[in-house]
């Protein structure tokens, strides 16, 4: 797959089938969509692409909003390089072209410069300034300017339409079995070991100390967590807290994982951390030793719902 930044540097040789997007999540909807051109694609012999934005058109028209994303960018793009896709275009989104209208969005992006012969989009797709044209509008525009629109319907999953704003809903609530039925996938968190505070050794539960770059990732609630943890291609089972250490009268949030029958130094190594499933709500011990024996109990909880 490759990636392009910015629709002004991709020149076309060939016709492309194209779909757009923000694709935050790449859920089982969204695969659909992708799946369904990578088909027609190779069946027609024509490149794959697939357009998205950075960022997420709410960051922008919406300073104020609280926004967070299922996906950084990074993890959006390598989740894509599954799919068989020939050019991923991602665009930066601003307000100004937010300000383009329907017919100069079709055709001057999706006709003149990505020379387009089919557009698959989702049964609820809007776009142009405002959001002001639907489906039906691009299916008369592709009538005026040579190219056909493949309309996607909902993709239901137990008969609930999925959604990406359903699946933070799912996150924020700690449901990671709704979420990963939605995703088709575990819900996950990437970063860098960075050395801590070291009070998890005094107590036999080393941590990492994960800090996610991406302040715009969506962090589940604070909480402990059973998980499963990826380290240079290897897994772990292990689990992770996210709060603000009550107990040790932390005044901000971390993201810290205790990897099972593990004792390497990781400092400034990456790890990708896999939910699996809610242990507890974050609760402030009085004491360290009182702290070190609910963790027991909560490793002893981990291990058993894996079967160790």
């Amino acid at each position: 797959m490759n990636v392009v930044n910015g629709i002004e540097n991709y020149n076309y040789t060939s016709k492309s089938i194209l779909t757009i997007g923000t694709f935050d999540g790449v859920h089982l909807g969204h695969q659909k969509i992708i799946r369904s051109l990578v088909t027609l694609a190779k069946k027609k012999k024509l490149k794959a692409n697939l357009l998205t934005f950075f960022p997420h058109p709410r960051m922008v028209l919406q300073k104020d909003t609280s926004i967070k994303l299922i996906d950084t960018i990074k993890e959006k793009v390598n989740l894509l390089k599954e799919f068989g896709i020939d050019n991923l275009i991602i665009h930066e989104f601003s307000k100004e072209f937010s300000k383009l209208s329907a017919i100069e969005f079709t055709r001057d992006i999706l006709v003149n410069q990505l020379g387009i012969e089919s557009l698959f989009v989702g049964y609820d797709h809007r776009f142009g300034k405002n959001r002001e044209a639907t489906v039906e509008d691009l299916i008369l525009l592709g009538e005026t300017y040579g190219f056909e629109v493949n309309k996607i319907p909902p993709q239901d999953v137990y008969s609930i339409t999925v959604s990406s704003t359903k699946i933070r809903k799912a996150i924020a609530d700690s449901d990671f079995e709704k979420v990963e039925k939605f995703l088709g996938r575990p819900y996950q968190l990437n970063g860098i070991v960075n050395k801590g505070e070291g009070l998890g050794r005094t107590i036999n539960f080393p941590t990492a100390n994960l800090i996610v770059e991406e302040s715009y990732k969506l962090i589940p609630p604070k909480g402990v967590y059973l998980v499963q943890v990826y380290f240079k291609q290897n897994i772990f089972l292990g689990m992770m807290n996210i709060g603000n250490r009550p107990t040790l009268n932390g005044n901000y949030q971390t993201q810290e994982v205790h990897l099972f029958n593990f004792n390497e130094n990781i400092y400034g190594e990456h790890l990708k951390v896999l939910f699996v499933k809610k242990i507890r709500d974050e609760k402030k011990f009085d004491s360290l030793e009182e702290l070190k024996l609910q963790l027991l109990k909560d490793q002893e909880i981990c291990k058993r719902t894996q079967g160790i």
